[in-house]
């Protein structure tokens, strides 16, 4: 069962994982703030950290704050693993508990680029934060999507 609160999640089905095995059925909880703009030029990833749900995330944003949702369209992405993406606590068996798999930072960001593009069409990213976990997961997206992401700001990552 999903912890829902007041994410949205994205139905990513049967995702192959970068050790090989795949998780059924996987899903990735996200919360968007602010309006994507006509063009999709005001996007912002900001992806969670190690156990972090998105509402951590929400220190960084609000009117007149780093993060703006008057000006930017945030997408704080929930992590593979921390109760509200696909997790041992809510995967179904035999992927449950102790055996669910092993997920990297790569199989993180691939699935969050798939829900962006996927569920919002975005194909330009204004600008990826993240702290910790969440910093380590930003590099990961400039290193994969370097013609995608105009700016990275990692912080104690």
């Amino acid at each position: 069962m999903y912890m829902q609160m007041d994410v949205q999640i994205f139905e990513a089905g049967d995702f192959v994982l970068q050790g090989g095995m795949t998780l059924p059925q996987a899903k990735m909880a996200y919360k968007t703030y602010g309006e994507l703009n006509s063009d999709k030029s005001n996007v912002i990833i900001y992806p969670s950290w190690y156990s972090g749900f998105h509402s951590d995330n929400e220190w960084l944003i609000g009117a007149g704050m780093a993060l703006d949702p008057t000006k930017y369209f945030i997408v704080v992405l929930c992590a593979l693993g921390n109760g509200q993406s696909s997790s041992p606590s809510n995967q179904p068996a035999p992927y449950n508990k102790a055996r669910f798999p092993n997920v990297t930072l790569y199989d993180n960001v691939t699935l969050q680029h798939r829900l962006v593009t996927e569920v919002f069409g975005i194909s330009k990213v204004k600008l990826v934060v993240g702290w910790s976990m969440g910093a380590q997961q930003t590099f990961q997206w400039g290193a994969l999507y370097p013609d995608m992401v105009e700016r990275i700001a990692p912080f104690c990552g």
